[in-house]
């Protein structure tokens, strides 16, 4: 009532004229109606907080659908393929947009190395065609590139996945396996169906490589967003103070997150995938040259799940561990052990008595404690 009622009934309620105390029954038709229209007040301004929220949330909830819509598809890998060919050509257009507009003919090279791993030679005749002819070249290059390298894997570890299946079909203890893959940086490991992979003579690695890779930056770049758009609202709200609205601004900005995200989303899928190759661990140099020639085949690992340690076995007291190390051979010319220190007894701990700056030193000066020992204390 106080904040939302009428000026005269606060000081209705405030003043003491009428001598009421907190346990009397107030009874009157324009206290009821101020109370009425109080509350009225209440759930409008609650109705105004919440339809302003719902606006922040529509902002988000559109970014979130498009978002959803493209990890749907590759979480159920019907249209994996797509996907990736349409990240590959907004990468490409987007290069050529940046570089070519400038004539800038070196650098652009340079990044489409960068991101698909491929040489390309542009001369004068190529650079004077539209953006849109260079970006579909680009394009067709790199995928045509991409598809060699994902033949030749297949051919190459295919049939190494069907003689690991023929081999462990019988007693069914593996159904995944993991294959290694690496960009450079980092070591992806990607689980494939041992049965599906001898089915299909290894195929279906390259799709389970896209999916689990595009899946993996999806979610790490829709994480990056939310944490942005977190930050944009919270700093919006300073709008206020130069006569702007707040939600306006929002928008705006949160627009602009989002292409971002979605340009940072396809340039990363695309270098790892373009980039990426069978990752074969190096043996040590000191190891079996035999070792060394071991087919790639081997270096798969079976996708178990972990097994719990028992360490219940592992526990032993001190004399039997003391038994053990003394039973166990000393080698020659070893010294022998020194004698085990005998034990001190601890002594108990004697708390001095607390002397006040005004008693009595105990010295037996005759001082106050703070004009004797405790003077530069």
């Amino acid at each position: 009532m106080r904040i939302f009622g009428s000026d005269r009934i606060a000081k209705l309620m405030d003043s003491k004229m009428f001598g009421m105390t907190e346990d009397d029954v107030l009874e009157s038709s324009l206290l009821s109606s101020s109370i009425e229209k109080a509350q009225k007040k209440v759930e409008e301004n609650n109705y105004g907080i919440r339809k302003r929220l719902l606006e922040y949330d529509d902002v988000l909830n559109k970014q979130r659908e498009v978002v959803y819509t493209r990890r749907r598809h590759a979480l159920m890998g019907e249209r994996i393929g797509v996907d990736f060919m349409n990240m590959a050509y907004d990468v490409a257009a987007e290069l050529v947009k940046q570089y070519n507009s400038d004539g800038d003919a070196d650098n652009l090279k340079t990044e489409i190395f960068r991101n698909f791993g491929i040489n390309m030679s542009f001369d004068e005749k190529d650079l004077k065609v539209s953006a849109d002819e260079l970006a579909n070249k680009i394009f067709e290059a790199a995928m045509e590139n991409f598809n060699r390298r994902g033949n030749e894997l297949e051919d190459k570890i295919g049939p190494q996945l069907v003689q690991i299946y023929e081999r462990f079909k019988e007693g069914g203890q593996i159904k995944n396996v993991i294959v290694p893959f690496t960009d450079g940086k980092r070591i992806y490991q990607i689980p494939v169906n041992l049965q599906e992979a001898a089915e299909t003579n290894g195929h279906n690695i390259i799709k389970t490589f896209l999916k689990v890779i595009i899946l993996h930056v999806i979610d790490e770049a829709w994480k990056e967003n939310l944490r942005d758009l977190d930050d944009l609202k919270q700093s919006v709200q300073n709008a206020h103070y130069e006569q702007k609205d707040p939600l306006l601004i929002y928008k705006v900005e949160s627009y602009g997150i989002f292409e971002r995200m979605v340009t940072k989303m396809n340039n990363k899928a695309v270098k790892i995938l373009m980039r990426s190759q069978l990752h074969i661990p190096t043996p040590p140099p000191s190891a079996n040259p035999e070792a060394q020639q071991q087919s790639e085949g081997e270096q798969f690992k079976a996708a178990a799940p972990e097994r719990r340690q028992d360490f219940s076995r592992m526990q032993a007291s001190h004399a039997q561990m003391g038994s053990a190390l003394a039973n166990e051979p000393r080698p020659a010319g070893a010294m022998p052990d020194a004698p085990a220190p005998t034990p001190q007894p601890r002594r108990p701990i004697v708390a001095q008595p607390h002397v006040g700056r005004n008693d009595p030193c105990p010295c037996g000066s005759g001082l106050k404690y703070k004009n004797c020992h405790g003077k530069n204390l």
